[in-house]
Protein backbone atom coordinates (compact mmCIF):
# COMPACT_ATOMS: atom_id res chain seq x y z
CA UNK A 1 0.00 0.00 0.00
CA UNK A 2 3.02 2.69 1.10
CA UNK A 3 4.37 1.80 -2.62
CA UNK A 4 1.39 2.39 -4.30
CA UNK A 5 0.86 5.49 -2.81
CA UNK A 6 4.32 6.69 -3.28
CA UNK A 7 3.99 5.59 -7.10
CA UNK A 8 0.56 7.85 -7.00
CA UNK A 9 2.28 10.74 -5.64
CA UNK A 10 5.14 10.42 -8.01
CA UNK A 11 2.90 10.43 -11.14
CA UNK A 12 1.06 13.32 -9.31
CA UNK A 13 4.34 15.05 -9.13
CA UNK A 14 4.94 14.56 -12.85
CA UNK A 15 1.65 15.52 -13.85
CA UNK A 16 1.58 18.74 -12.01
CA UNK A 17 4.89 19.60 -12.86
CA UNK A 18 4.22 19.08 -16.68
CA UNK A 19 0.40 21.43 -16.07
CA UNK A 20 2.33 23.71 -14.35
CA UNK A 21 4.92 24.23 -17.38
CA UNK A 22 2.39 24.80 -19.78
CA UNK A 23 0.38 27.40 -17.46
CA UNK A 24 3.89 29.39 -17.19
CA UNK A 25 3.83 29.11 -20.93
CA UNK A 26 1.12 31.05 -21.03
CA UNK A 27 1.88 33.35 -18.97
CA UNK A 28 5.35 34.26 -20.41
CA UNK A 29 4.09 34.36 -23.66
CA UNK A 30 0.99 36.51 -22.72
CA UNK A 31 4.21 39.52 -20.42
CA UNK A 32 6.11 39.13 -23.72
CA UNK A 33 4.02 39.79 -26.62
CA UNK A 34 0.42 40.89 -24.91
CA UNK A 35 0.99 43.22 -22.18
CA UNK A 36 3.12 45.91 -23.29
CA UNK A 37 5.38 45.69 -20.08
CA UNK A 38 8.24 44.35 -22.89
CA UNK A 39 9.51 45.78 -25.99
CA UNK A 40 8.89 43.19 -28.40
CA UNK A 41 9.17 42.47 -32.65
CA UNK A 42 7.02 40.56 -35.05
CA UNK A 43 6.54 37.14 -33.33
CA UNK A 44 5.54 33.86 -34.74
CA UNK A 45 1.94 32.18 -33.62
CA UNK A 46 1.47 31.26 -30.65
CA UNK A 47 0.57 27.69 -31.59
CA UNK A 48 4.17 27.52 -32.44
CA UNK A 49 5.53 28.99 -29.03
CA UNK A 50 2.62 25.87 -27.68
CA UNK A 51 4.35 23.46 -29.67
CA UNK A 52 8.05 23.59 -28.49
CA UNK A 53 6.40 24.39 -24.74
CA UNK A 54 4.96 20.72 -25.43
CA UNK A 55 8.45 19.45 -25.89
CA UNK A 56 10.23 21.41 -22.95
CA UNK A 57 7.75 20.23 -20.85
CA UNK A 58 8.21 16.52 -21.97
CA UNK A 59 12.31 16.84 -21.88
CA UNK A 60 11.82 18.35 -18.04
CA UNK A 61 9.56 15.17 -16.52
CA UNK A 62 12.31 12.85 -18.74
CA UNK A 63 15.15 14.42 -16.66
CA UNK A 64 13.21 14.59 -13.72
CA UNK A 65 12.83 10.85 -13.46
CA UNK A 66 16.18 10.93 -14.55
CA UNK A 67 17.70 13.35 -11.61
CA UNK A 68 14.80 10.89 -9.23
CA UNK A 69 12.56 14.46 -8.76
CA UNK A 70 9.93 12.78 -8.70
CA UNK A 71 10.70 9.93 -6.04
CA UNK A 72 8.89 11.34 -2.72
CA UNK A 73 11.70 12.24 -0.01
CA UNK A 74 10.07 13.67 3.52
CA UNK A 75 13.63 13.27 4.70
CA UNK A 76 14.75 15.67 2.23
CA UNK A 77 14.90 19.45 2.79
CA UNK A 78 13.59 22.10 0.16
CA UNK A 79 17.00 23.80 -0.36
CA UNK A 80 17.46 19.67 -1.96
CA UNK A 81 14.60 20.28 -4.13
CA UNK A 82 15.67 24.10 -4.82
CA UNK A 83 18.77 23.05 -6.69
CA UNK A 84 17.36 19.91 -8.45
CA UNK A 85 14.96 22.53 -10.07
CA UNK A 86 16.84 24.58 -10.98
CA UNK A 87 19.38 22.48 -12.86
CA UNK A 88 16.39 20.05 -14.11
CA UNK A 89 14.99 23.32 -16.06
CA UNK A 90 18.06 24.91 -16.81
CA UNK A 91 19.42 21.54 -18.38
CA UNK A 92 15.78 21.34 -20.48
CA UNK A 93 16.04 24.62 -21.79
CA UNK A 94 19.79 24.13 -23.12
CA UNK A 95 18.36 20.60 -25.02
CA UNK A 96 15.50 22.78 -26.25
CA UNK A 97 18.05 25.09 -27.89
CA UNK A 98 19.24 22.03 -29.05
CA UNK A 99 16.32 20.99 -30.78
CA UNK A 100 15.38 24.46 -32.11
CA UNK A 101 18.83 24.31 -34.28
CA UNK A 102 18.10 20.98 -35.29
CA UNK A 103 14.79 21.78 -36.88
CA UNK A 104 16.04 25.10 -37.54
CA UNK A 105 13.21 26.71 -35.74
CA UNK A 106 15.87 29.82 -35.02
CA UNK A 107 12.88 32.71 -35.12
CA UNK A 108 11.88 31.85 -31.33
CA UNK A 109 12.32 35.06 -29.10
CA UNK A 110 15.72 34.62 -26.81
CA UNK A 111 14.08 36.65 -24.54
CA UNK A 112 10.69 35.18 -24.29
CA UNK A 113 13.18 31.69 -23.51
CA UNK A 114 14.68 33.24 -20.68
CA UNK A 115 11.54 34.80 -19.44
CA UNK A 116 9.77 31.31 -19.76
CA UNK A 117 13.19 29.82 -17.88
CA UNK A 118 12.67 32.42 -15.00
CA UNK A 119 8.87 31.56 -14.44
CA UNK A 120 9.38 27.98 -14.24
CA UNK A 121 11.59 27.93 -11.57
CA UNK A 122 9.84 30.17 -9.82
CA UNK A 123 6.32 28.56 -10.48
CA UNK A 124 7.50 24.97 -9.45
CA UNK A 125 9.80 25.84 -6.76
CA UNK A 126 7.04 28.00 -5.18
CA UNK A 127 4.09 25.55 -5.67
CA UNK A 128 6.72 22.53 -4.45
CA UNK A 129 7.37 24.65 -1.28
CA UNK A 130 3.81 25.12 -1.16
CA UNK A 131 3.20 21.66 -0.87
CA UNK A 132 6.05 20.66 1.02
CA UNK A 133 5.18 22.94 3.78
CA UNK A 134 1.50 21.98 3.92
CA UNK A 135 2.70 18.20 4.09
CA UNK A 136 4.89 18.90 7.13
CA UNK A 137 1.72 21.09 8.66
CA UNK A 138 -0.49 17.85 8.23
CA UNK A 139 2.35 14.80 9.84
CA UNK A 140 2.92 17.50 12.94
CA UNK A 141 -0.80 17.61 13.48
CA UNK A 142 -0.95 13.51 12.98
CA UNK A 143 -2.18 13.06 9.28
CA UNK A 144 -0.24 10.96 6.82
CA UNK A 145 2.13 9.37 9.59
CA UNK A 146 4.47 6.99 9.19
CA UNK A 147 4.72 3.94 12.14
CA UNK A 148 7.72 2.83 13.17
CA UNK A 149 8.95 -0.46 15.11
CA UNK A 150 12.36 -0.26 16.10
CA UNK A 151 14.00 -3.91 16.85
CA UNK A 152 16.74 -3.35 19.32
CA UNK A 153 16.40 -1.19 22.56
CA UNK A 154 20.18 -1.08 23.65
CA UNK A 155 22.65 2.58 22.21
CA UNK A 156 21.64 2.53 19.13
CA UNK A 157 18.02 1.85 18.81
CA UNK A 158 17.36 4.47 21.10
CA UNK A 159 19.78 6.66 19.90
CA UNK A 160 18.24 6.46 16.64
CA UNK A 161 14.58 6.93 18.38
CA UNK A 162 15.82 10.17 20.65
CA UNK A 163 16.85 11.46 16.68
CA UNK A 164 13.75 10.69 15.30
CA UNK A 165 11.64 12.54 17.76
CA UNK A 166 13.54 16.23 17.36
CA UNK A 167 12.03 15.99 14.24
CA UNK A 168 7.91 15.65 13.99
CA UNK A 169 8.18 17.53 10.49
CA UNK A 170 8.98 13.82 9.35
CA UNK A 171 5.91 12.48 10.38
CA UNK A 172 7.43 9.50 11.55
CA UNK A 173 5.85 7.43 14.82
CA UNK A 174 7.45 5.11 16.79
CA UNK A 175 4.94 2.61 18.48
CA UNK A 176 7.10 0.85 20.51
CA UNK A 177 10.54 -1.64 20.21
CA UNK A 178 11.22 -5.38 20.33
CA UNK A 179 14.11 -6.40 22.31
CA UNK A 180 15.22 -10.12 23.34
CA UNK A 181 16.92 -8.60 26.47
CA UNK A 182 13.86 -7.53 28.53
CA UNK A 183 16.15 -7.11 31.78
CA UNK A 184 18.87 -5.52 30.58
CA UNK A 185 17.58 -2.50 29.08
CA UNK A 186 15.79 -0.35 31.64
CA UNK A 187 13.43 1.96 29.86
CA UNK A 188 12.18 5.53 30.92
CA UNK A 189 8.72 5.13 29.32
CA UNK A 190 8.27 9.02 29.64
CA UNK A 191 11.43 9.63 27.43
CA UNK A 192 11.25 6.17 25.28
CA UNK A 193 8.03 4.24 24.04
CA UNK A 194 8.06 0.87 25.68
CA UNK A 195 9.31 -2.69 24.63
CA UNK A 196 6.53 -4.35 23.71
CA UNK A 197 7.76 -7.69 22.61
CA UNK A 198 11.04 -9.87 21.69
CA UNK A 199 12.21 -10.45 18.43
CA UNK A 200 10.09 -13.47 17.58
CA UNK A 201 7.26 -11.93 17.87
CA UNK A 202 8.03 -9.47 15.13
CA UNK A 203 5.46 -11.46 12.74
CA UNK A 204 2.24 -11.25 15.04
CA UNK A 205 3.08 -7.82 16.20
CA UNK A 206 3.00 -6.92 12.12
CA UNK A 207 0.36 -8.90 11.89
CA UNK A 208 -1.82 -7.03 14.11
CA UNK A 209 -0.81 -3.28 14.64
CA UNK A 210 -0.66 -0.96 11.86
CA UNK A 211 3.32 -1.01 11.00
CA UNK A 212 4.96 0.77 7.75
CA UNK A 213 8.85 0.35 8.49
CA UNK A 214 10.43 -1.58 10.27
CA UNK A 215 14.22 -0.41 11.38
CA UNK A 216 16.84 -2.81 12.68
CA UNK A 217 19.05 -1.42 15.36
CA UNK A 218 20.67 -5.12 16.80
CA UNK A 219 24.03 -5.29 17.24
CA UNK A 220 26.68 -6.80 14.86
CA UNK A 221 27.00 -9.92 16.98
CA UNK A 222 22.73 -10.33 16.02
CA UNK A 223 23.46 -10.60 12.52
CA UNK A 224 22.25 -14.19 11.95
CA UNK A 225 18.93 -12.58 12.75
CA UNK A 226 18.09 -10.52 9.71
CA UNK A 227 17.57 -13.17 7.25
CA UNK A 228 14.24 -14.08 9.14
CA UNK A 229 13.78 -10.26 9.79
CA UNK A 230 13.72 -9.51 6.52
CA UNK A 231 11.53 -12.11 5.50
CA UNK A 232 9.03 -12.12 7.68
CA UNK A 233 8.93 -8.04 6.94
CA UNK A 234 8.73 -8.68 3.05
CA UNK A 235 5.54 -11.25 3.19
CA UNK A 236 3.68 -8.61 5.04
CA UNK A 237 4.95 -5.73 2.72
CA UNK A 238 6.55 -3.80 5.41
CA UNK A 239 9.63 -1.75 4.45
CA UNK A 240 12.79 -3.02 6.22
CA UNK A 241 15.84 -0.62 6.93
CA UNK A 242 19.09 -1.25 8.86
CA UNK A 243 21.19 0.83 10.73
CA UNK A 244 24.73 -1.00 11.07
CA UNK A 245 26.36 -1.03 13.97
CA UNK A 246 29.29 0.42 12.64
CA UNK A 247 27.64 3.40 11.57
CA UNK A 248 29.57 5.67 13.51
CA UNK A 249 32.83 4.71 11.62
CA UNK A 250 30.83 5.89 8.59
CA UNK A 251 30.47 9.49 7.09
CA UNK A 252 27.60 11.18 6.87
CA UNK A 253 25.82 9.72 3.58
CA UNK A 254 27.13 6.58 3.04
CA UNK A 255 25.60 4.57 -0.02
CA UNK A 256 25.24 1.07 -1.49
CA UNK A 257 27.14 0.45 -4.66
CA UNK A 258 27.27 -2.57 -6.26
CA UNK A 259 29.69 -5.12 -7.81
CA UNK A 260 29.37 -7.93 -9.96
CA UNK A 261 25.87 -8.62 -8.77
CA UNK A 262 27.51 -7.79 -4.83
CA UNK A 263 26.47 -4.90 -3.04
CA UNK A 264 29.02 -2.97 -1.74
CA UNK A 265 28.62 -0.68 1.49
CA UNK A 266 30.46 2.62 -0.31
CA UNK A 267 31.61 4.72 2.71
CA UNK A 268 31.26 8.17 0.99
CA UNK A 269 28.87 9.50 -1.39
CA UNK A 270 30.81 11.14 -3.84
CA UNK A 271 27.93 12.88 -6.66
CA UNK A 272 31.09 13.06 -9.13
CA UNK A 273 31.90 9.38 -9.58
CA UNK A 274 28.06 9.75 -11.85
CA UNK A 275 29.23 10.04 -15.12
CA UNK A 276 26.52 12.22 -16.02
CA UNK A 277 27.79 14.87 -13.42
CA UNK A 278 31.46 14.51 -14.86
CA UNK A 279 29.99 14.69 -17.72
CA UNK A 280 28.33 18.37 -17.18
CA UNK A 281 31.56 19.51 -15.08
CA UNK A 282 34.13 18.76 -17.30
CA UNK A 283 32.14 20.35 -20.58
CA UNK A 284 31.68 23.38 -18.20
CA UNK A 285 35.54 23.22 -17.30
CA UNK A 286 36.40 23.70 -20.91
CA UNK A 287 34.29 25.58 -22.42
CA UNK A 288 34.66 28.20 -18.91
CA UNK A 289 38.75 27.87 -19.16
CA UNK A 290 38.59 28.92 -22.99
CA UNK A 291 36.33 32.20 -22.47
CA UNK A 292 38.78 32.63 -19.55
CA UNK A 293 41.51 32.45 -21.39
CA UNK A 294 40.66 34.44 -24.44
CA UNK A 295 38.83 37.21 -22.50
CA UNK A 296 42.08 37.66 -20.54
CA UNK A 297 44.71 37.33 -23.31
CA UNK A 298 45.48 40.57 -23.27
CA UNK A 299 45.94 40.70 -19.42
CA UNK A 300 48.47 37.36 -20.11
CA UNK A 301 50.64 39.05 -22.69
CA UNK A 302 51.01 42.02 -20.24
CA UNK A 303 52.07 40.52 -17.16
CA UNK A 304 54.23 38.31 -19.27
CA UNK A 305 56.11 41.16 -20.04
CA UNK A 306 55.99 42.85 -16.38
CA UNK A 307 57.43 39.41 -15.30
CA UNK A 308 60.26 39.70 -18.15
CA UNK A 309 61.09 43.38 -17.23
CA UNK A 310 61.50 42.98 -13.43
CA UNK A 311 63.89 39.99 -12.72
CA UNK A 312 65.27 37.37 -14.74
CA UNK A 313 64.44 34.09 -14.86
CA UNK A 314 60.95 31.74 -16.74
CA UNK A 315 58.11 33.42 -17.44
CA UNK A 316 55.86 30.32 -15.76
CA UNK A 317 56.25 28.50 -12.99
CA UNK A 318 55.63 25.09 -13.19
CA UNK A 319 55.41 23.11 -9.77
CA UNK A 320 54.53 19.62 -9.19
CA UNK A 321 51.03 19.33 -7.37
CA UNK A 322 49.13 15.74 -6.22
CA UNK A 323 45.24 15.90 -7.83
CA UNK A 324 42.90 13.62 -8.83
CA UNK A 325 43.39 10.10 -7.29
CA UNK A 326 46.60 10.98 -6.02
CA UNK A 327 48.53 11.31 -9.54
CA UNK A 328 51.08 14.37 -9.83
CA UNK A 329 51.08 17.07 -12.12
CA UNK A 330 52.89 20.21 -13.07
CA UNK A 331 50.66 23.20 -11.80
CA UNK A 332 51.38 26.56 -13.88
CA UNK A 333 51.58 30.21 -12.68
CA UNK A 334 53.10 32.89 -13.07
CA UNK A 335 56.62 33.23 -11.84
CA UNK A 336 56.38 35.64 -8.54
CA UNK A 337 59.82 35.21 -7.03
CA UNK A 338 63.14 34.98 -7.82
CA UNK A 339 64.44 31.67 -9.36
CA UNK A 340 65.05 29.31 -6.72
CA UNK A 341 65.98 25.30 -6.01
CA UNK A 342 63.39 23.09 -6.92
CA UNK A 343 63.84 22.01 -2.93
CA UNK A 344 63.16 24.93 -1.30
CA UNK A 345 60.06 26.12 -3.60
CA UNK A 346 58.68 22.45 -3.03
CA UNK A 347 59.24 22.62 0.68
CA UNK A 348 59.01 25.40 1.95
CA UNK A 349 55.58 27.88 2.98
CA UNK A 350 55.39 30.90 1.44
CA UNK A 351 55.28 33.95 4.11
CA UNK A 352 53.94 37.75 4.49
CA UNK A 353 57.42 39.56 4.18
CA UNK A 354 58.81 36.64 2.08
CA UNK A 355 61.79 37.74 0.35
CA UNK A 356 62.00 35.35 -2.28
CA UNK A 357 59.25 37.26 -3.88
CA UNK A 358 60.09 40.21 -6.83
CA UNK A 359 57.85 43.44 -5.95
CA UNK A 360 55.94 42.75 -9.13
CA UNK A 361 55.27 39.23 -7.94
CA UNK A 362 53.94 40.31 -4.43
CA UNK A 363 51.22 42.25 -6.53
CA UNK A 364 50.60 39.11 -8.68
CA UNK A 365 49.89 37.05 -5.70
CA UNK A 366 48.31 39.52 -3.72
CA UNK A 367 45.81 39.87 -6.14
CA UNK A 368 45.57 36.16 -7.38
CA UNK A 369 46.40 37.14 -10.86
CA UNK A 370 49.78 34.53 -10.57
CA UNK A 371 47.04 31.53 -11.03
CA UNK A 372 45.72 33.20 -14.25
CA UNK A 373 47.64 30.04 -16.13
CA UNK A 374 46.04 27.57 -13.99
CA UNK A 375 42.98 27.69 -16.78
CA UNK A 376 45.33 25.88 -18.91
CA UNK A 377 45.49 23.14 -16.26
CA UNK A 378 41.41 23.15 -16.37
CA UNK A 379 41.64 22.66 -20.16
CA UNK A 380 44.32 19.98 -20.07
CA UNK A 381 42.36 18.24 -17.80
CA UNK A 382 44.44 18.39 -14.88
CA UNK A 383 41.75 20.44 -12.91
CA UNK A 384 38.71 22.14 -12.58
CA UNK A 385 37.34 25.29 -12.23
CA UNK A 386 35.88 24.60 -8.82
CA UNK A 387 37.57 22.40 -6.25
CA UNK A 388 39.88 21.49 -3.21
CA UNK A 389 43.32 23.21 -3.69
CA UNK A 390 46.03 20.97 -5.08
CA UNK A 391 48.91 20.91 -2.30
CA UNK A 392 52.66 19.77 -2.79
CA UNK A 393 53.52 16.07 -2.28
CA UNK A 394 55.73 17.10 0.78
CA UNK A 395 53.23 19.00 2.37
CA UNK A 396 50.51 15.67 1.53
CA UNK A 397 52.69 13.63 3.01
CA UNK A 398 52.84 15.62 6.51
CA UNK A 399 48.85 16.47 6.32
CA UNK A 400 47.58 13.05 5.92
CA UNK A 401 49.35 11.85 8.72
CA UNK A 402 48.33 15.18 10.95
CA UNK A 403 44.70 15.78 9.87
CA UNK A 404 42.06 13.19 9.79
CA UNK A 405 40.11 12.76 5.97
CA UNK A 406 42.83 14.88 4.21
CA UNK A 407 43.41 12.20 1.77
CA UNK A 408 39.54 12.51 0.62
CA UNK A 409 40.52 15.95 -1.21
CA UNK A 410 42.06 13.56 -4.08
CA UNK A 411 38.96 11.99 -4.45
CA UNK A 412 37.84 14.45 -7.20
CA UNK A 413 39.68 16.92 -9.40
CA UNK A 414 41.51 20.08 -7.71
CA UNK A 415 40.45 23.49 -8.62
CA UNK A 416 41.28 27.01 -8.82
CA UNK A 417 38.95 28.26 -6.31
CA UNK A 418 36.66 26.62 -3.99
CA UNK A 419 34.32 26.37 -0.94
CA UNK A 420 37.16 27.18 1.24
CA UNK A 421 38.84 29.35 -0.58
CA UNK A 422 35.73 31.07 -0.97
CA UNK A 423 34.69 31.49 2.55
CA UNK A 424 38.44 33.05 3.33
CA UNK A 425 40.38 29.79 4.17
CA UNK A 426 43.46 30.65 1.73
CA UNK A 427 46.38 31.31 2.87
CA UNK A 428 47.88 31.58 6.11
CA UNK A 429 44.76 30.07 7.67
CA UNK A 430 43.53 26.33 9.46
CA UNK A 431 44.19 23.19 7.15
CA UNK A 432 41.54 21.59 9.06
CA UNK A 433 38.75 24.38 8.36
CA UNK A 434 40.04 24.17 4.66
CA UNK A 435 39.66 19.93 4.58
CA UNK A 436 35.76 20.43 6.25
CA UNK A 437 34.70 22.63 3.78
CA UNK A 438 36.55 20.84 1.30
CA UNK A 439 34.82 17.39 2.10
CA UNK A 440 31.32 19.19 2.31
CA UNK A 441 31.68 20.33 -1.06
CA UNK A 442 32.60 17.03 -2.24
CA UNK A 443 29.80 15.36 -0.82
CA UNK A 444 27.62 17.85 -1.82
CA UNK A 445 28.57 18.71 -5.03
CA UNK A 446 26.49 20.25 -7.80
CA UNK A 447 26.41 22.41 -10.74
CA UNK A 448 24.97 24.69 -8.90
CA UNK A 449 26.90 24.97 -6.02
CA UNK A 450 29.84 24.94 -8.83
CA UNK A 451 28.33 28.44 -9.94
CA UNK A 452 27.68 29.98 -6.84
CA UNK A 453 31.18 29.20 -5.76
CA UNK A 454 32.81 31.05 -8.62
CA UNK A 455 29.98 33.56 -7.93
CA UNK A 456 31.40 34.24 -4.30
CA UNK A 457 34.78 33.92 -5.48
CA UNK A 458 33.96 36.73 -8.05
CA UNK A 459 31.99 39.12 -5.10
CA UNK A 460 34.78 38.70 -2.59
CA UNK A 461 37.15 40.11 -5.33
CA UNK A 462 40.47 38.07 -5.44
CA UNK A 463 42.36 40.33 -2.75
CA UNK A 464 42.67 38.52 0.02
CA UNK A 465 44.89 39.47 3.14
CA UNK A 466 45.87 36.14 3.48
CA UNK A 467 47.48 36.00 0.37
CA UNK A 468 51.21 35.96 0.32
Amino acid sequence: MIRRSQSFLSQFYALTDFVCIQIVFLLSWWLKFKSGWIPNDETLPIETYALWSLVYGAVAIFLGYFYNFYTPKRKKKFSYELFIIVQVYSISLLILLSFLFIFKELNLSRSYLLLYLVNNILAISFYRFILKTSLKRLREKGYNRQFVLILGAGTLGKRFFANLVQHPELGYEVVGFLDDNLAAHEMNHQKYKPIIGRIDDLESIINTMLIDEVIIALPLHAYQKYGKIINTCEKAGVKTLIIPDFFDYLPSRPYFDNFAGIPLINVRDIPLDEFRNRFLKRAFDIIFSLIAIIITSPLLILIAIGIKLTSPGEIIFKQERVGLNRRHFKMYKFRSMRVQTEETSNTQWTTENDPRKTKFGSFLRKTSLDELPQFFNVLFGHMSVVGPRPERPYFVEQFKEEIPKYMVKHHIRPGITGWAQSNGFRGDTSIEERIKHDIFYIENWSFIFDIKIIWMTIMNGFVNKNAY
